[in-house]
């Protein structure tokens, strides 16, 4: 009989979306007649810009004739939209990263995932708590980690927690690791890392020789001139440095998936006889034999999102869920709650009612305001005490969600 990867088996019992997903269709099956008001995945709800949508359907109607018909896509993308990032994502803010250091994927999902398939099981594994789940479980999966403890904390990781009194900034290592995740604006909490905050980690991680994975995914969210959105517009971020960006929380592209990751040329990585690889041609290795690279009609969609009507379009998105954002932190400060986030984020970190934990508060929000958030506790055991909500909703039903929850 074949055996299983017993890795796995370390996992919580289920990943915390799809935990959710069943609670939330347990409540409906039960309760057919609720209007039930998602705010816990953070989904948007919005078209693509009209630009990206007609981008795409005339890529598509190129495929259909033998003379523009294209097929297998370059393994990193094709050089119109790789240069395109390269420009506005990044030329625009006084940044140079040149476009073969750009590889696309489906999303920084699955990125922040697979990077660490090219770093060795004995790396120590620094990441913040709360977290996204992704970047702990991956490493889980790998191997890299021991069991759980009761709090959820897995052996042989480096916990950062994020806490109230520090603006929930995590603190630096108090010793050595070698992988760093961060992630700004931060998902769960909304935090964003100044300047001075990027400038200290680039610090430890070239004092350390290690490597930050930096989560770049809700930037275009940051409404504060002084936050960078880039780790890269610090000095020495290249040499220390990988970032990943997704289209999918700006353009719309949730259901159409569309990402990239970022990694410098200069970055290196040693092996065991102390020889020093590039951990750009390790990626590009790994992208080229595990991804097929994403499809030419959905890059066309997102080089569409760089044209002037494309970056009018996506600021729109943006600002209309940053509204939202602001329309809940207003309502549910008024209504009494202590909010964080939701300024230069789509998310809201909210203080837990002292009777209930942050799961209690999810069941409690289901049940009598019939609105769906996501549990801090499912984010690491320093989430504990809060609940996520996402602003990624109809601004009707945001409204009518602020009136049930103010109305408990």
């Amino acid at each position: 009989m074949a055996t299983l990867n017993e890795n796995y088996l370390k996992l919580k019992a289920g990943y915390l979306f799809p935990e959710i997903g069943r609670r939330t269709q347990a409540f409906a099956d039960a309760n057919p007649e609720a209007q039930i008001i998602k705010m816990g995945i953070g989904d948007v709800v919005r078209g693509v810009p009209r630009s990206v949508a007609d981008a795409m359907k005339q890529a598509c109607e190129e495929l259909a004739h033998d003379e523009t018909f294209r097929g297998y896509p370059p393994g990193q993308g094709y050089p119109f939209l790789l240069e395109a990032i390269a420009e506005h994502e990044f030329g625009a803010r006084g940044v140079q990263i040149d476009a073969d250091e750009i590889f696309l994927s489906d999303g920084a999902k699955c990125d922040s995932a697979n990077i660490q398939e090219i770093f060795g099981l004995d790396n120590t594994v620094a990441m913040t708590d709360p977290v996204y789940p992704v970047y702990c479980d991956s490493n889980v999966m790998a191997g890299r980690t021991g069991e759980a403890d009761d709090d959820g904390r897995y052996e042989g990781l480096v916990y950062l927690p994020c806490l109230e009194e520090a603006g929930f900034a995590p603190p630096l290592p108090d010793r050595h690791v070698d992988l760093i995740y961060l992630c700004s604006p931060n998902n769960p909490t909304g935090a964003v890392l100044a300047r001075e905050d990027l400038a200290h980690w680039i610090a430890y991680a070239r004092a350390e020789n290690a490597i930050i994975i930096f989560d770049a995914a809700y930037e275009a969210y940051i409404t504060d001139d002084s936050i960078p959105h880039s780790i890269y517009e610090l000095d020495g971020a290249r040499d220390v440095a990988i970032e990943m960006r997704s289209y999918s929380k700006t353009a719309g592209f949730t259901g159409v998936r569309c990402g990239f990751t970022v990694v410098p040329k200069q970055l290196q990585v040693s092996a065991s006889d102390g020889s020093s690889h590039s951990l750009h041609g390790l990626w590009n290795r790994r992208q080229s034999t595990k991804y097929n690279g994403v499809s030419y009609p959905v890059q066309r969609g997102a080089a569409a999102c760089y044209t002037p009507e494309g970056k009018t379009a996506v600021r729109e998105l943006v600002d209309f869920y940053l509204e939202n954002a602001g329309i809940m932190r207003r309502r549910l400060t008024e209504a009494g709650y202590t909010v964080f986030g939701g300024d230069n984020a789509p998310y809201l970190w909210i203080t837990c009612p002292e009777d209930v934990d942050s799961w209690g508060f999810f069941d409690r929000l289901l049940d009598n305001a019939h609105v769906v958030s996501t549990p801090g506790a499912g984010f690491g055991a320093a989430g504990e005490g809060y609940l996520r909500l996402s602003a990624f909703q109809h601004r009707d039903l945001v409204e009518d969600a602020m009136d049930r929850i103010s109305n408990l």
